[in-house]
């Protein structure tokens, strides 16, 4: 048993993980980048829906704006990153 531990450890060298790793990251930070444009796009149409269907329902535009700001506070990433610090 200890043997095959040791054995599987040895298999798994970091340096040969990194060189794996290295060439998959352009094409990682591209899908990313496309994805994280794409739910932009999807968060603001979802705000002007959010937007249209509160002032629909008879909800001043002031307020209607601060309440889809507020919507869409959830779609920055960037408060999100900021909190893994």
């Amino acid at each position: 048993m200890d043997e095959y531990v040791k054995d599987v450890r040895e298999e798994v060298n970091p340096i040969k993980l990194l060189g794996m790793i290295i060439p998959l990251i352009p094409s990682l930070m591209f899908r990313l980048t496309g994805t994280l444009i794409r739910f932009k796009s999807d968060a603001n149409k979802a705000g002007k829906v959010f937007k249209n269907e509160l002032i629909k329902q008879g909800i001043d535009k002031e307020t209607a704006d601060e309440l889809t700001l507020i919507y869409l506070e959830s779609s920055h990433i960037r408060g999100y990153l900021q909190g893994l610090n």
